[in-house]
């Protein structure tokens, strides 16, 4: 059966290397807000980045009921940073009588460190693809954002841990 997979992490986590991982298993198409910012704005959204994501995330919503009602399984690669954030997309599936499960992406301090290093060594060589580079600054201003979710709010729990 179709359904929406929704995968919560913080920056830098693996997301999207999970959804990547995922999508073929799954035979699904993944939904990524930092992919479309990047082809059609260069991710140079400035002061309008979160309005953008929000008009974004809504289109993506609506647009992940339609392919779920064809019978495609659709991953939001997302973050989905905020009990909110969560919260909205949790009822707004349930409005529209289609599954949501919900996976979190738990990585350690010393893995996450190593990924944003190797990300921005990526970016920095100009093989960042979506990626921005993340600099203190940024990365504190979007860790002040991040609420991890409790165990009731997650169907899957996948520990990335790197030697």
């Amino acid at each position: 059966m179709a359904k929406i997979i929704a995968i919560c992490g913080k920056i830098c986590c693996g997301k999207t290397y999970y959804a990547n991982q995922i999508k073929e298993k799954e035979n699904a198409v993944i939904l990524s807000c930092d992919e479309l910012t990047k082809d059609l704005f260069d991710n140079d959204l400035g002061e309008k980045h979160d309005e953008m994501a929000l008009r974004i995330w809504n289109y993506f919503k609506r647009k992940s009921v339609e392919l779920v009602n064809t019978g495609c399984t659709v991953i939001l690669d997302w973050g989905f940073w905020s009990l909110e954030n969560r919260r909205s997309l949790t009822e707004f599936c349930h409005s529209q009588n289609v599954h949501c499960e919900w996976h979190y992406i738990d990585v350690n301090d010393q893995t996450w460190n190593k990924n944003i290093e190797e990300r921005n060594c990526r970016v920095l060589n100009g093989e960042g693809g979506s990626d921005y580079y993340l600099d203190e600054g940024l990365i504190g201003k979007l860790l002040s954002m991040w609420e991890t979710p409790s165990k009731d709010e997650i169907d899957v729990w996948y520990t990335l841990e790197r030697k």
